[in-house]
């Protein structure tokens, strides 16, 4: 509760400070052991032409061990701060409505990857890596293996931290007809996220 004061500088400070722990660099990212993702293309191409994403979405998926789709859903996020703390808990909300955690397996099996079709060009901002530490930290709470981040734009796509990209598709291509193996039920949208975002942008 606040009574019309602004908070001390001190105060803004020790915020700013906190929320800037918690967005990776490209560098932690690269030496944070990602497995590779070994058809990059086809996975992009696959979510691409399921979720039909514009700017600005979020896709957050789980793969299989082989690769293989099993559960995906997209979002449009609300202006937020840069928080991977906040990406965090919007990532988890949509990975406990579309699939079961696995925090009872001793290793885990299945991966998570996040694409973000944004504005502006494939190069790393905050915002990434806000995302970056929401998806490595939504994955460890979910029993997943944190899996790659790819950003699409008007340029193409690009996996951060690995320097593998393409042109096609991009933010505004039509979707292809890529095969996505063993698709799961339709994807989820909006919901919990979406409401998670509002209630933080409109404080």
């Amino acid at each position: 509760m606040t009574f019309g004061f602004a908070p001390s500088s001190a105060a803004s400070l020790s915020s700013s400070a906190a929320s800037a722990t918690r967005v990776l660099e490209p560098a932690e990212w690269a030496a944070a052991g990602i497995p590779l993702l070994r058809n990059p293309r086809e996975v992009v191409g696959g979510l691409h032409s399921r979720h039909r994403p514009k700017p600005p979405t979020v896709i957050v998926a789980v793969l299989d061990p082989d690769e293989r789709l099993r559960a995906s859903a997209s979002f449009t996020p609300r202006p937020a701060p840069a928080d991977g703390w906040l990406f965090r808990n919007v990532l988890l909300a949509q990975l406990r409505r579309i699939i079961p955690h696995d925090l009872r397996r001793r290793t885990p099996v299945r991966t998570a990857v996040l694409l973000c079709c944004r504005e502006g060009d494939a190069r790393w901002t905050e915002e990434d890596g806000a995302w970056m530490w929401g998806l490595r930290d939504a994955c460890t709470l979910h029993g997943l293996r944190c899996g790659a981040y790819i950003t699409l734009t008007r340029d193409g796509w690009q996996v951060l931290g690995e320097g593998r990209g393409g042109r096609h598709p991009h933010a505004d291509s039509a979707p292809e007809p890529f095969a996505v193996s063993e698709v799961p039920p339709p994807p989820r949208t909006g919901g919990a996220a979406s409401e998670i975002l509002r209630r933080v942008a409109a404080r």
